[in-house]
């Protein structure tokens, strides 16, 4: 009996749960890195907490979708983009995270900083809700993919946070990010990591012009829903 190409060659759950295994060992491993050896010490809870916090909420999440929306977090997995200028912005945001990542360490070594411990904790605080709304964009778009594409099937996610802002996603990215650094409790890092801002500010503008282009439905709603990350700002 002949079978269907694409079905044997579809990611089973099993496929996505492996590779969701290796990008989270991955990168539990780079953040280390980044954080300790530049420290030069493991004395450095600032690191430790963030560390404990940002793979806690991955682990729980990964979990859900690997058990109940596994479709999902494949395409989070996925990384190569095939617009060229995203490709670039890409290229220049990794830029942007390396120095901003490698700063905290060399703050924690050389006492560049003096972040107060409360002020490191409410930038936890502001992790946690922002990797809550992240969480709560995926399950209202099941299309939130991490490159800029249109699926063949793909409905236009409207309820929500969708019904506030066009891109919620970036909202929940941009307060874990510029929350990071003061996390890590360095100031010094804030200010790469800021150069965050246009880069998101130009995949936007890119991609609303590829889903303007091939999401049915998408310009009626940017009419509908004005804004693009913060209300009466943008």
């Amino acid at each position: 009996m002949a079978t269907d190409p694409a079905s044997t060659s579809a990611p089973t759950p099993r496929s996505i749960a492996g590779r969701a295994a290796l990008y989270y060992v991955a990168a539990l491993l780079l953040l280390g890195g980044m954080f300790f050896l530049p420290a030069g010490t493991l004395d450095y809870w600032q690191a430790w907490l963030y560390l404990a916090i940002l793979f806690g909420l991955m682990t729980v999440l990964g979990a859900y979708l690997i058990r109940y929306e596994p479709a999902v977090l494949e395409r989070r997995l996925r990384t190569r983009e095939t617009e060229m200028a995203q490709q670039r912005i890409i290229r220049f945001s990794l830029v942007l995270f390396l120095v901003a990542f490698l700063i905290p360490g060399l703050d924690r070594r050389y006492g560049w900083s003096a972040v107060p411990p409360a002020v490191v904790v409410a930038a936890d605080v502001v992790i946690v809700a922002g990797y809550l709304l992240f969480a709560r964009v995926l399950l209202a778009n099941r299309f939130a993919s991490r490159v800029i594409e249109v699926a063949p099937e793909q409905t236009l996610a409207t309820t929500g946070p969708y019904a506030v802002v066009r891109h919620p996603m970036y909202v929940a990215m941009l307060a874990i990010w510029l929350a990071s650094p003061i996390a890590l409790g360095s100031w010094w890092s804030f200010l790469p990591m800021l150069g965050i801002l246009p880069v998101i500010v130009l995949r936007i503008r890119n991609e609303e012009a590829v889903l303007a282009r091939d999401l049915a439905g998408y310009r009626a709603y940017m009419a509908g829903v004005r804004y693009r990350l913060l209300p009466g700002v943008w």
